[in-house]
């Protein structure tokens, strides 16, 4: 893919970026490692000062940004400057956090192990490559890079080639608030380069979000060159509708699930299992809620979603459906491409899904769900875990034991009771399975890319 904005309203190439030289890679590389040799050296305090100046200065450009972002991937204006707002929020979260996270321990009583003192420090490791994707363009970025900071980690970002220009943005915002030069610079380059870049021994790890194939490569040349990585690949998470729940507020729910950020979301609810004994009006509500919204000019507060981000995900996604079609699968709503340009596809249930077809077992990254019956809690749960991936879910019931055994056997990185799934800076994000390893986001994820150093004293 060129490193080029292109309108997903149109088609049309915006404005296209020349990649970074292989000198110009080494000089943002060698910034970032001289980078951190400073920030390692400053408080907590100090960290947390540069990254709430940061935060003002998006949260002061958000509607600039918002619009830089829609641009780029074609999201409503109103749920990218939300996602510049909630960005700046994690912001502030992990300034005000921090330190708390990263305060020394002492796990046990130093006599046990022979010593007058013991403690546990979290010391920074270092530079961390930043492999990141278009579908949350900031915030994404953010909520690896505001824990990354704060520790004392200095990143380098090589975001998705379709995003260049917010690529640019977030690869000097943090630098404007204060932090040393080179803490987060961005790296133009191509996918093809990123595994190579793991042979720097400058980089000490590197986080990625993105595809299976895009995760196992970057592992690969991490593994061989002993570097850490944390993953996050996608997923095909569950929502299960019981007999018990709010089937009105459950259908309701569902339809946002599928159709936010034009279903281009890891955890958008992509696999409904919906009892038996609820299915058919539950199913109605469904249908009924995906066909009434719109899509269209993302700038437009009447439009539910706009377009897909590009033209491959929009012919992967009639790839994925007319598969499904072709082998017996029935269209309730959607299922045919607008005619027109730019790269929309139309909110889409399809009933009768079987494991012959692709989207089986395929993630779908667009606007499309897929509707089963379920005879009950058994099968649901069985079926939930059918799946390479295991990233969360959304499980809608009323019954205690019922909210027990879905908590406890559903094999995801999340479980959202009679709510959406979603991502917050307090809590620990990530998954299971081809949905990747480690966790952003909490105490969890800023004590990722550290190292738990013992001090021993006699």
């Amino acid at each position: 893919m060129a490193l080029a904005t292109i309108d997903p309203t149109t088609g049309k190439v915006l404005k296209e970026f020349a990649p970074h030289t292989p000198a110009e890679v080494e000089a943002r590389i060698a910034a970032a490692d001289a980078a951190f040799r400073t920030l390692a050296g400053t408080t907590f305090a100090q960290r947390a000062d540069w990254m709430r100046r940061a935060a003002d200065i998006l949260e002061a450009e958000a509607d600039e940004v918002a619009d830089l972002i829609t641009t780029e991937m074609g999201k409503t204006l109103a749920s990218a400057r939300y996602e510049a707002l909630k960005s700046a929020t994690a912001m502030r979260f992990f300034a005000d956090h921090a330190e708390r996270y990263l305060t020394p321990e002492r796990p046990v009583d130093p006599a046990t192990v022979g010593a007058a003192e013991l403690a546990v420090r979290f010391d920074p490791i270092g530079v961390v490559l930043a492999v990141m994707p278009w579908n949350y363009p900031l915030w994404q970025c953010v909520r690896f890079a505001a824990p990354a900071l704060m520790a004392g980690n200095t990143g380098l970002l090589k975001h998705a080639s379709n995003v260049p220009q917010t690529a640019l943005y977030l690869g000097g915002l943090f630098e404007r608030g204060g932090f040393p030069a080179g803490s987060f610079p961005t790296l133009l380059v191509e996918a093809a380069e990123v595994a190579p870049l793991l042979d720097d021994w400058r980089i000490r790890a590197a986080t990625l979000t993105g595809s299976v194939a895009a995760g196992a490569a970057v592992a690969e040349a991490a593994g061989r060159n002993i570097k850490k990585t944390v993953l996050e690949l996608g997923g095909t998470d569950v929502f299960i509708v019981l007999p018990s729940a709010d089937i009105a507020r459950a259908a309701e729910a569902a339809v946002t699930a599928r159709v936010q950020n034009s279903g281009q979301s890891c955890i958008a609810a992509k696999r409904y299992y919906v009892h038996t004994d609820v299915y058919d009006e539950f199913t109605a509500r469904f249908v009924e809620g995906m066909a009434a919204t719109t899509t269209g000019d993302p700038r437009d507060e009447a439009t539910t979603f706009g377009p897909l981000a590009t033209g491959r995900g929009r012919r992967d996604v009639e790839a994925l459906v007319g598969d499904a079609v072709a082998k017996g699968a029935t269209v309730l709503t959607g299922g045919v491409t607008p005619q027109g340009p730019g790269f929309f596809y139309p909110a889409t249930v399809l009933a009768d899904v079987t494991p012959a077809m692709r989207l089986y077992r395929e993630e779908c990254f667009g606007p499309v769900a897929c509707v089963h019956r379920v005879t009950d809690l058994d099968e649901a749960i069985r079926l939930a875990n059918d799946s390479d991936f295991g990233l969360s879910s959304s499980v809608w019931t009323t019954e205690p034991g019922e909210i027990d055994r879905l908590a406890h056997e559903i094999d995801a990185g999340g479980v959202f009771v009679n709510g959406l799934t979603a991502s917050f800076p307090g809590v620990p994000f990530g998954g299971v399975k081809d949905s990747g390893y480690g966790r952003e986001l909490s105490a969890f994820g800023i004590r990722e890319f550290i190292n738990a150093k013992t001090v021993w004293q006699a």
